[in-house]
């Protein structure tokens, strides 16, 4: 069985041989075709697809195209390490890239709605279905929470295709925020995971630590959250209050991870400046959703801060200790993750402080992204399509 095995990861060609390498390569490339797309759309050089519209069109790939991608990547690489089971891989994999493509092509198809749907919807039952086998017979019970998390983005593409097919209406912005929050719930599983690991080996004599009190009032709030945003709407008042609760927490979780020379290792920092982010976002959604501070803008200090640099910084450093190289990040990575990051200072800082400038704010914004996933694209598509560097399989 071992050389069949074996046999068979030779036959397997590198872009299909581990789950990182189609879906990271997928995401990035969704991220900057759907920046341009979005910009286009808005400057009239390109039609929105009839189905979604402009915004939603917008909102729905970065949030079920590069964010589903980039979590689809990590799990099915994560899940293998932390069982000892195989993931998909070869022509299995190949499927699931498919699938997902598939979703993202349809909408510019002459294709009914419905199709639209059932192809989007059919995405993460099928992620889910191909990670069961290792979570269910891992010796860790914890991981199954990964499924329950699936489960719930299934359901968020559910609302928001019941909307724009008519069913019933005011779902698809629920069901976008409640894709936002789950993803920001499985941010902070994997931020707890790996940045006290990421940090202990990356910095000599680091010691980060995490209290259990703090990882339980972690889930625990941010487990309110969802529920909060999809009961209420996350304009609400309650919402509003649990969402800083959650980032005051967030604050102590950050600073028992953090030690002196994170600054000095780009493919550090760059997840620490996602969860800066990330506590920034809840605390400004939470002041908005309070009536302190305008809404404008601040929902991107989520997508845009938290999701795009935290992602942006998780692919750069799978995609190196998987392909086995070290664990360094060249110059024009370096780049990216400054550009990403200006991306969304200027998404969410410049609205506040000049709003009558919000269109111009923007292009500048997506300008930023742009050329940061541009960055991304040209040191990693080689990695991410050719064999490890150190000759093992995967």
């Amino acid at each position: 069985m071992a050389h069949r095995t074996a046999r068979l990861a030779s036959l397997t060609p590198p872009l299909f041989a581990l789950g990182f390498r189609p879906f990271f390569l997928v995401a990035a490339v969704a991220a900057f075709a759907g920046m341009s797309g979005w910009l286009a759309m808005l400057e009239g050089w390109l039609a929105p697809p009839p189905y979604y519209g402009v915004n939603a069109w917008h909102a729905h790939l970065m949030l079920f195209g590069y964010t589903a991608a980039a979590i689809a990547g990590f799990l099915l690489t994560a899940v293998r390490n932390w069982t000892g089971l195989e993931t998909p891989r070869g022509w299995w994999l190949a499927g699931l890239v498919g699938l997902w493509l598939a979703a993202r092509v349809s909408p510019f198809l002459p294709v009914p709605g419905g199709l639209i749907a059932v192809v989007d919807l059919a995405f993460f039952p099928a992620l889910a279905l191909a990670l069961v086998r290792p979570l269910w017979q891992g010796a860790n019970r914890a991981n199954r929470v990964f499924l329950l998390l699936l489960a719930g983005m299934a359901v968020a593409s559910a609302l928001v295709h019941l909307d724009l097919l008519g069913v019933s209406s005011g779902l698809a912005s629920r069901g976008h925020r409640l894709m936002l929050d789950l993803t920001i719930l499985t941010l902070l599983i994997v931020a707890g995971r790996v940045m006290p690991f990421f940090t202990e080996s990356a910095i000599a004599g680091a010691r980060p630590r995490s209290l259990p009190i703090v990882e339980r009032a972690t889930f625990a709030l941010a487990t309110l959250v969802v529920v909060a945003d999809l009961v209420a709407g996350p304009g609400s008042p309650w919402a509003g209050a649990v969402a800083l609760l959650l980032a005051i927490v967030q604050v102590f979780r950050l600073w028992l991870w953090y030690q002196n020379g994170v600054w000095r290792l780009p493919i550090l920092w760059v997840l620490y400046t996602g969860y800066v982010w990330l506590i920034a976002g809840l605390m400004l959604n939470g002041l908005a959703a309070l009536g302190l501070v305008p809404a404008i803008a601040v929902l991107h200090s989520l997508t845009v801060g938290a999701v795009g640099v935290f992602t942006l910084g998780m692919m750069a450093r799978v995609a190196l200790g998987h392909t086995g190289r070290a664990m360094q990040a060249a110059a024009p990575t370096v780049l990216a993750f400054v550009l990403v990051n200006l991306a969304a200072l200027v998404r969410v800082a410049l609205p506040l402080i000049d709003p009558s400038r919000y269109s111009q704010w923007l292009v500048v914004s997506g300008l930023f992204w742009l050329a940061g996933f541009a960055a991304f694209l040209w040191v990693y598509t080689p990695i991410l399509i050719a064999p490890r560097a150190d000759g093992r399989p995967g």
